[in-house]
């Protein structure tokens, strides 16, 4: 008997649906001939707790760390002992496991860790799946490989889960401590990804903070040319006042200037003109879809995650989108006429869209070379009923499948002109784009960012008609929203300042993952360390803090990116789990010792920050709004605050 177990149900149902014959349905599996599916529910078990391994270490206390288990140990997760228990009994009657979970080093490993803590020891076979269609399934059906392949996967994703748990625990337990013998009473969560994360919106909230804003001018002109009318700015030279961005930082040199321009005559000294094309921007990886529906819609990381993973598990309609690739499989060309096509059908401006696609053209877009565990996201070629999905559900598939329409359309192809023209001896510059194709742009905007101007050519006369002086304000930073924080996450390079490590971040995912960077935003906000202002995320005064408090090394994205790198290393057999391991626990010993009660007392006495919500608060403005109505379990907030629960 095969036994098929499964990532989650709704992948095992579309597995017994391609397989030959009449599916069955029976407790915790579905029968399909000589074949038994099964599936997990995500992660069946979990790392021990520190009480699991001493019972000493239940009582929380800085003596104990850090804590470092000799043996391993994995625990069910809540809800999850039926389930294994299923799986238990269905691996008796196995002479063959196949192993379908997700296809990337999570799923790899939440399988995995079940078959072996079950302690099964025949053959296991791998099956990867990336869309839920039955065509799809069938064929990745017709191709299982040897799991062992996968065993190097299997290492890095547990040396993650093993390194997570430590740096977590430890150092979560050591700042709540020191929090407490400074006066803050709960839990004081780090984690290896979110700390960083919280970094970078302290340290923006800090920018904005410290902002002095600075007066600057500009001086502008109105031409006549030969052609029609053309506005100018005044490039002061750097005998002016001006600052590292050219900015003129004084108005006196603009009144005397803007006083002799009346009526001015001149020429056209320098004219560049530049043809440009431009290809589609490519379809989606999931992080860069959250950053454009974020900035369309305005939805939430976690609201985008949850309606592709409602189009892929429930609807169908797309292929699976955790994916970190931009790039589609080349054996996806042929079928994209037809794909597209069912996409399309039901809603209007895709329909308009397709009719606009040339499918003879052929974008960069299919590289198989490009492509990994997982392909950019794309539609599944499932007839779409617009009417089933919710408008967010509508707004993330008319993305998705727009991206991959632009693949057929013409590149946008322009001019790019730069004219410099000479005006009582000094150089006023302006600056256009004309449109020659626009290709691929409508699908993504009805206007051009960039107005064109007159035609022009060099040495033409021009006559001053307007000028004026503005006066202007340096602004301070933006302050992070859902898409600018998942952009900094996904390019984290940018905010290193070490060159080398600057260097080597450039070629790696970033901070966190596909599947995890939502999750964090949220996680932040839950915790109290965040909190949403329209769109805006701010940092908490106890998220000010906790980065007050902490080293610095250990709220910087270089730590936790160099982590990635060395994950990376491990799945692709270039290096053990151990040293990775080792070298973590000297960072954990090094970064104890730094912590301080009286350090934190200090942090919470200066941290500025937005304000939370307190639980007395949120239970007062709740009785307002639905009566009176008394807590469920009867524990005090204090007490519920003095929980000792580890953070997740």
């Amino acid at each position: 008997m095969r036994l098929i177990i499964a990532e989650k149900p709704s992948l095992a149902r579309a597995i017994a649906d391609a397989l030959p014959g009449s599916p069955k349905r029976e407790d915790g599996a579905i029968v399909v001939g000589d074949t038994l599916v099964t599936w997990c529910l995500g992660h069946l078990l979990e790392q021990a707790p520190p009480d699991a391994y001493d019972p000493a270490y239940k009582q929380w206390r800085l003596d104990h760390l850090p804590i470092l288990p000799q043996q391993w140990k994995l625990i069910p997760r809540p809800k999850a002992r039926g389930q294994l228990a299923v799986i238990r009994r269905l691996l008796k009657q196995a002479s063959l496991v196949v192993h379908a979970g997700d296809p990337d080093r999570e799923g790899q490993l939440l399988v995995q860790e079940v078959i072996h803590h079950l302690g099964w020891k025949g053959p296991v076979l791998r099956l990867l799946v990336s869309d839920l269609n039955r065509p799809a399934v069938s064929k990745a059906l017709e191709h299982l490989e040897d799991n062992t392949r996968y065993q190097p996967l299997y290492r890095a994703a547990e040396a993650r889960s093993r390194a997570d748990w430590l740096y977590g625990i430890n150092l979560s337990r050591a700042w709540t401590l020191v929090g407490r013998q400074a006066g803050h009473d709960g839990v004081l969560s780090v984690g290896r990804v979110q700390t960083p994360v919280l970094g970078l919106v302290v340290r923006r909230d800090a920018e904005i903070a410290a902002f002095q804003p600075r007066p600057f001018y500009v001086l502008w002109v109105d031409l006549a040319v030969e052609h029609g009318q053309l506005r100018a700015w005044w490039q002061p030279g750097e005998h002016h006042s001006l600052d590292d961005q050219g900015r003129l930082l004084t108005r006196a040199p603009a009144e005397d200037l803007v006083a002799r321009l009346p009526g001015a005559k001149g020429k056209l000294a320098r004219l560049e003109t530049h043809h440009k094309r431009q290809a589609a921007p490519l379809p989606y990886s999931l992080s860069a879809l959250q950053v454009d529906a974020a900035r369309r819609y305005k939805l939430s990381a976690k609201a985008v995650l949850d309606a592709c993973q409602s189009l892929y598990e429930r609807h169908k309609l797309i292929t699976y989108p955790r994916s970190d690739c931009r790039y589609l499989p080349e054996t996806h060309f042929a079928l994209a006429q037809k794909t597209l096509k069912n996409a399309c059908g039901s809603d209007d401006s895709l329909a308009q869209w397709l009719a606009g696609a040339d499918f003879t053209r052929r974008s960069k877009a299919w590289n198989d070379s490009k492509v990994g565990a997982h392909h950019a996201l794309a539609p599944t070629g499932t007839q779409a009923d617009m009417s089933r999905l919710s408008n967010t559900e509508a707004n993330v598939f008319r993305l998705i499948v727009r991206n991959v329409l632009a693949q057929f359309y013409p590149m946008l192809s322009f001019r790019e002109i730069k004219a410099e023209f000479d005006i009582a001896g000094e150089i006023f510059r302006a600056q256009g784009r004309e449109i020659l194709e626009p290709g691929w742009k409508p699908l993504f905007t009805t206007r051009d960012e960039a107005l064109p101007l007159p035609p022009l050519h060099e040495g033409e006369p021009a006559t001053v008609i307007d000028q004026a002086v503005e006066d202007r304000e340096t602004r301070p930073p933006e302050p992070f929203t859902d898409a600018s924080l998942i952009k900094a996450m996904m390019n984290i390079a940018r905010y290193v300042e070490d060159p080398e490590v600057k260097r080597t971040l450039r070629d790696t995912d970033g901070l966190g993952t596909e599947a995890t960077r939502a999750g964090i935003i949220e996680t932040l906000i839950t915790r109290g360390y965040l909190v949403r202002q329209q769109n805006a995320l701010r940092a908490s005064r106890t998220g000010h803090a906790l980065i007050k408090a902490l080293p610095e090394a250990a709220s910087r994205p270089e730590r936790t990116a160099l982590w990635e790198q060395r994950l990376t290393a491990i799945a692709e057999q270039e290096t053990a789990p151990a040293p990775f391991l080792d070298s973590l626990i000297t960072d954990l010993r090094e970064l104890l010792a730094t912590a301080d009660a009286s350090r934190m007392h200090d942090a919470f006495g200066s941290a500025q920050g937005v304000e939370v919500p307190t639980r007395a608060k949120l239970q007062t403005k709740g009785r307002r709004n639905s009566g009176a109505r008394r807590s469920s379990n009867g524990k005090s907030a204090t007490r519920r605050r003095r929980s000792n629960k580890e953070p997740s």
